[in-house]
């Protein structure tokens, strides 16, 4: 009976050791589960963290991409727009060399157009008398040379026939248009605004001071081709009338000095012309 009493009392203890031990088990593995899940859920949100990040730059990267591609289609159109910009201006480097040039050649041309004008000028007045000029007056306007004659240096009396006066004076004027080839010459007739008194036999057929100023022109012409050989060529007559007054017609005065005939000589048109066919192309 002790005996069995004794080997269940051991076999209870060994059961309660047994028990003791599978239970501090049980513990030790509950413990470890639960630093185990806390590593795990520890785990888990620094993944869904570096996930998030990872996606963050993931973004990041697509956006800097895009922003590199803009720059560079940017950068592109930049060289691209440079070139057609460097074209341009080389071509308007040489619009604006071509400019200068026909400027130069323009100076030149004008210079040598006063200089010819002023040899002129001082020429005719060198050979003019003290009396001859009180009755003419020689300028130099925008390269234009105006020798202005009074009508009673010319003229007969209310007449547009050349007088015996005139030949000295007109010889003077022949030989500078002569001697300078490459000028035309304009006679311009002009009158004050007196109607003309046509009951002469040779102011019968002439209907007003147009008709005047046209033929005193006209036959100051006449006169130069006649007697100096000025080519025909190289003479126009026109006549102004009443209609380009330098002094005021209320006055004696102020009426003779409008009654003249003034020859105009200038470079020829053709020159005109050569330099305007120089001229640069705006639209090369």
């Amino acid at each position: 009976m002790k005996k069995q009493t004794l080997l269940l009392t051991m076999m209870a203890g060994v059961l309660l050791v047994s028990s003791c031990a599978s239970k501090k088990d049980l513990v030790n593995c509950q413990t470890e589960n639960r630093e185990l899940t806390a590593n795990y859920q520890d785990t888990r949100e620094k993944l869904a963290a570096s996930q998030t990040r990872v996606s963050s730059l993931e973004d990041q990267l697509a956006q800097q991409k895009k922003d590199n591609e803009a720059l560079q289609m940017s950068l592109n159109k930049s060289l691209s727009n440079t070139s057609d910009n460097n074209i341009n201006i080389s071509k308007l480097v040489d619009q604006i060399n071509e400019s200068n040039q026909y400027i130069r050649h323009l100076v030149e041309v004008k210079t040598k157009s006063d200089s010819l004008n002023m040899v002129l000028t001082n020429n005719l007045t060198r050979s003019l008398s003290r009396e001859e000029m009180k009755e003419m007056d020689v300028q130099v306007l925008k390269g234009v040379v105006y020798i202005s004659l009074a009508d009673n240096m010319l003229y007969k009396s209310g007449s547009y026939e050349i007088n015996d006066r005139a030949q000295e004076t007109l010889s003077k004027i022949a030989k500078i248009i002569t001697d300078y080839k490459d000028y035309d010459v304009l006679i311009e007739g002009n009158t004050d605004n007196v109607p003309i008194n046509n009951s002469s036999a040779m102011m019968t057929n002439i209907r007003n001071n147009w008709d005047l100023s046209s033929l005193r022109a006209s036959s100051v012409v006449q006169y130069l081709i006649d007697h100096f050989g000025v080519a025909p060529k190289r003479l126009t007559a026109g006549g102004r009338g009443e209609f380009n007054p330098i002094a005021t017609n209320d006055t004696e005065l102020g009426r003779q000095r409008n009654r003249r005939t003034q020859i105009i000589i200038t470079p020829k048109l053709d020159q005109f012309m050569d330099l305007i066919d120089k001229a640069p192309d705006d639209n090369k």
